[in-house]
């Protein structure tokens, strides 16, 4: 696997953690439980931030370069780009809803699991989509040239929750992630 690609991958696992966290939430929530509603936030300004800051971009380079090298995934690539758009407008509603929930506003059960389970779904389709059909297309049919034009997309950017320099809206939630991923 190449570095651009393992890196890509990478990414998708940290993100795949991320929802993972916030379906427990949800999970705590359905319930009648006490979900952290902050941290939930967090994880939604997160991917919306820095996913759609630095992932996205190279995504989208190397999912123009793609179609060039191989048409026929110009379907499966023309679908992901819609999911980025359901993605980022469904996270946008989920992080509003909690939102009102933390200014004490009542909002029912059913509106803040139905765009919840929404945001997951789509972006856990999204991730599956992207592992198994474009990760390895792009391995085996981008060139070097391309590879270096995906990583020119976008100035490089240190990752504020899974980097070396945690960022302080983010501690918290890195420090909870830390904590699940301890054996108990």
């Amino acid at each position: 696997m190449n570095t651009a690609v393992r890196y890509w991958h990478e990414e998708h696992m940290r993100f795949a953690r991320l929802l993972d966290f916030l379906d427990g939430e949800m999970t705590a929530f359905h319930d009648g439980g006490h979900p952290n509603y902050e941290l939930m936030q967090d994880v939604i300004h997160y991917l919306q931030h820095y996913a759609d800051r630095y992932h996205h971009p190279r995504e989208d380079v190397a999912f123009a370069r793609l179609i060039e090298r191989a048409p026929a995934l110009a379907p499966v690539v023309q679908q992901l780009m819609q999911e980025h758009r359901v993605i980022k407008t469904s996270g946008e509603a989920l992080y509003k809803l909690l939102d009102a929930i933390l200014q004490d506003s009542v909002i029912t059960r059913d509106t803040v699991e139905a765009v919840a389970a929404t945001y997951l779904l789509y972006y856990r389709q999204h991730i599956a989509n992207e592992e198994s059909e474009v990760l390895p297309a792009a391995a085996r049919s981008l060139t070097a040239d391309d590879w270096t034009a995906v990583g020119k997309a976008v100035e490089p950017g240190a990752d504020p929750l899974f980097g070396t320099d945690v960022g302080a809206r983010y501690r918290n939630l890195h420090a909870q992630i830390e904590a699940e991923r301890r054996p108990s």
